[in-house]
């Protein structure tokens, strides 16, 4: 296993989540039950599977595709999501 890599992408995942949305939520949702530990468990579980979606559709992608089109792909879908959250606020 490439720890290396591990904890880069560790690093880069926390440093990315700190203060995210989600991270609001799971704050939120323990604040309102007072019952971190369900709460954290829920969370972890949905991340885990996020993630895990994540890597081996990215690994997939990357046996069929050359690195830079997941990269743009990516890049792109994130954008379409930005845009659509934007205009749906403007919108309220």
């Amino acid at each position: 296993m490439d720890w290396r890599l591990v904890l880069t992408t560790f690093g880069l995942l926390f440093l990315a989540e700190l203060g995210d949305k989600t991270q609001l939520a799971v704050f939120a949702l323990a604040a309102q039950h007072r019952a971190p530990w369900p709460v954290f468990l829920g969370a972890a579980l949905a991340l885990s599977l996020v993630s895990l979606l994540g890597a081996f559709l990215g690994g997939w992608l990357g046996c069929y595709l050359p690195t830079k089109y997941v990269q743009l792909g990516a890049g792109f879908l994130f954008l379409g999501v930005g845009a659509y959250v934007v205009a749906r606020a403007l919108a309220m």
